[in-house]
């Protein structure tokens, strides 16, 4: 269809043309905050203006929506401003055609999102947090000031435990190693049977953790007994000495057996919302496992699902706007009235996570409501220019 192509050409340049703009506003706040990082270690402006180029998938992630949104409201203004829509309208071009018509290019915005969400925003992420941690010459911290903690469960070939342990990591470095890791192993009573000290831990291709400078004290289930080894490490240089009900070991080198693996370290280094949605999954079922919140990561899981659709509803929002006269208000306003409902519909999309998280919402819930307030709105806009005209 002649009038659809055309139609949809109009909104993509527009679009193209608003998502730059922003990008450029966004870019040149990230450069500001990144300035005041410059001279801490070895970080440089070369550093600094790398951070924001890789911090530009995630950006256009986040900002596609809204820029749909702002686009289109442009165009279907311009198209009203200039007579062009009611020549259409004319010409046979209702609002179901013109909803059709808009789907192809809909979709196309769903999978750009899609693609920018889950295959270049993730790792230009980790990258750009590793190049930043190696520049300063540092690691990462939890909020703790002892570090990061993470909940770790063994278990046996059906599913049974076997054992508890909490990991204790003082630093996550950029490669995903670890540094001065303490490992406080229980049995299924919760009682403390091992305790493992190392000054750094190191991932190697076959799966397990190589450590380095390793002090490991077991607690003997029996005061009198020696001492059994449950964490199955595998030694590379020893020496001991038993007390009554613990026995320590010293290593130089050792092998640690652990769900945890490099994958779900650098969750540490992304923040959940910027993560794809395979490292969630992965994550979440980590956290089930070991009985642990999943709120958080559930409702960002859900909302990678949703939010490229948004680009589709934010399309359908736009269309009353083709329909409103010159009269009903000039293009700035409508324009304006478009920023205001992206704007709201970010601030919206944020909200509902929170709101989802303290009053324990389904996380299919909380990620769906904002664009479904926004259909819902659409919809409602659209039957009032219908009734209007």
């Amino acid at each position: 269809m002649i009038l659809g192509r055309y139609l949809s050409r109009e909104i993509l340049s527009s679009t193209l043309m608003v998502l730059v703009g922003f990008l450029a506003l966004f870019g040149f706040f990230d450069l500001f905050e990144e300035l005041e990082q410059i001279g801490q270690g070895g970080y440089q402006l070369v550093d600094a203006l790398t951070r924001v180029v890789l911090a530009t998938p995630s950006h256009i992630y986040e900002l596609l929506p809204i820029a749909v949104l702002i686009g289109a409201i442009w165009a279907l203004a311009m198209f009203a401003h200039h007579a062009e829509f009611t020549a259409m309208r004319a010409a046979g071009l209702g609002r179901g055609q013109a909803l059709r018509a808009l789907l192809g290019l809909g979709l196309l915005f769903v999978l750009a999102t899609a693609v920018f969400g889950e295959v270049l925003a993730p790792p230009a992420e980790r990258l750009a947090q590793r190049l930043r941690l190696r520049a300063m010459g540092a690691g990462l911290a939890a909020e703790f000031r002892s570090g990061v903690w993470v909940k770790d469960t063994v278990r046996d070939a059906n599913g049974a435990l076997l054992r508890i342990r909490f990991v204790n990591v003082a630093r996550v470095l950029p490669d995903a190693s670890l540094q001065d890791l303490r490992v406080y192993e229980f049995d299924q009573a919760f009682r403390l049977r091992e305790l493992l000290l190392a000054r750094r831990g190191q991932y190697d291709p076959d799966g397990q953790w190589q450590l380095e400078d390793v002090v490991e004290t077991r607690v003997s289930a029996d005061p009198g007994a020696s001492g059994v080894p449950i964490s199955g490490l595998t030694a590379g240089g020893a020496g001991a000495s038993q007390g009554a009900a613990t026995t320590t070991v010293r290593r130089s080198t050792a092998v640690w057996q652990s769900g945890l693996d490099p994958a779900i370290v650098s969750v540490l280094l992304v923040q959940a919302e910027r993560m794809s949605a395979i490292d969630l999954f992965r994550y979440v079922q980590h956290l089930r496992e070991n009985r642990q919140q999943v709120g958080r990561y559930e409702i960002a899981l859900w909302k990678k699902i949703v939010y490229p659709f948004a680009s589709l509803v934010m399309l359908a929002l736009a269309l009353p706007f083709g329909y409103l006269q010159v009269r009903s208000g000039g293009i700035a306003l409508k324009v304006f009235s478009g920023i205001m409902l992206g704007v709201g519909f970010h601030f919206l999309n944020g909200l509902a996570s929170h709101l989802g998280l303290l009053n324990t919402w389904p996380a299919w819930l909380a990620a769906l409501l904002p664009s479904a307030l926004a259909l819902l709105l659409a919809l409602g806009l659209l039957a009032w220019v219908d009734r209007a005209g």
